[in-house]
Formats: C-alpha cells, sequence, structure tokens
C-alpha cells in the first residue's frame, strides 16, 4: 500500500511541479521517496499501521500549526 502512496505523491509532485509550485512539489517527492523505500522493506502489517498512524498523526499536527499560525 505504500507504494500506491508513493505512486500517488509522485502524481501530485508532477502536477505541483507543472502548475510552478516549487515548495509543494519538494514537499510531496520527499514523501514519495520515503514511500516507495518503505513499500520494499516488508515489514509486518502492524508496524506498516503504525507507520501510518504516525504519519497520520504528524501531518495533522503540522496543517493544523499551518492553518492556525502560518495562515492567520
Amino acid at each position: 500500500m505504500f507504494r500506491v502512496l508513493g505512486f500517488w505523491t509522485a502524481m501530485i509532485a508532477i502536477m505541483a511541479f507543472l502548475g510552478d509550485l516549487d515548495n509543494m512539489a519538494m514537499l510531496f517527492l520527499a514523501q514519495t521517496i520515503v514511500f516507495i523505500a518503505l513499500g520494499y522493506l516488508n515489514l509486518s502489517e502492524r508496524v506498516y499501521m503504525y507507520l501510518f498512524g504516525a504519519y497520520l498523526t504528524l501531518f495533522m499536527a503540522g496543517f493544523t500549526y499551518w492553518t492556525v499560525f502560518v495562515m492567520a
């Protein structure tokens, strides 16, 4: 599943690059590299679920910080 996430983040990175959103493209390119690397580690399903939960937690914390303190 992480390889699928890597594919979609790569597509978003390409579209962001073509739309002259360089910072967003670099962010999604970094996520693509991490997701593809995790996809080939062959860890247990439980570890993958913990990693995905940690990713979602970090994303929501970062997104909340950005929308409350940076965009205000």
